[in-house]
């Protein structure tokens, strides 16, 4: 059964029990792959998380001379392979979303993998796991169904280039809902 990471970015609360998740996970080193961020901090304290979206046709893997990001069958984009990667970073700018990060140190690419050693089982990732607001959640074809017939979810892209072109990145396997305010409707912990 197939799983989609599911981001209802207007329940976040800025605990930051995903970031502290994160680290938790399998081969991640200790290090933080999903980031929260403080939206505007002087006025009020309004927070979103922001991991990898996994794009169906990433432009990380794209620009990568190399072949170091594999996607896989169930669609995760991971982080560059070790003895692939050749430290271009070509990944890092051709992400229209800013997610992936540079090691200068190890030479090498690294971002949200969806804890692959657990969601290819059908595990929710870490920071799913734990997120206590349902800001992220790890949600059936069935449960994202509902939820997006619940909030009109379309498809979330990172751009809008002029007709006839497609968008930069036409689609994600990870869904976000976008804030209540901008539907037109309050929601909280649904």
């Amino acid at each position: 059964m197939k799983h989609h990471l599911y981001i209802e970015m207007d329940n976040c609360i800025g605990c930051r029990s995903c970031l502290a998740a994160c680290t938790q996970c399998g081969g991640h080193d200790e290090r933080n792959r999903n980031y929260v961020y403080d939206v505007n901090p002087l006025v009020d304290r309004q927070t979103i998380p922001l991991m990898c979206l996994h794009c169906v046709n990433p432009a990380c893997a794209r620009s990568c001379p190399a072949q170091a990001i594999q996607i896989t069958e169930e669609g995760a984009v991971l982080s560059a392979l070790v003895e692939k990667c050749i430290g271009c970073q070509n990944c890092t700018i051709a992400c229209p979303y800013g997610i992936p990060k540079f090691d200068t140190e190890q030479n090498l690419m690294y971002k949200c993998d969806l804890c692959y050693d657990r969601s290819k089982n059908g595990i929710p990732p870490m920071c799913a796991s734990v997120c206590p607001t349902n800001t992220l959640q790890w949600l059936t074809e069935e449960e994202l169904a509902a939820k997006q017939e619940q909030h009109r979810i379309g498809k979330w892209t990172a751009s809008r280039n002029p007709e006839p072109f497609e968008p930069l990145e036409s689609e994600t396997n990870v869904k976000i809902s976008l804030p209540g305010i901008l539907q037109g409707k309050q929601k909280l912990f649904s």
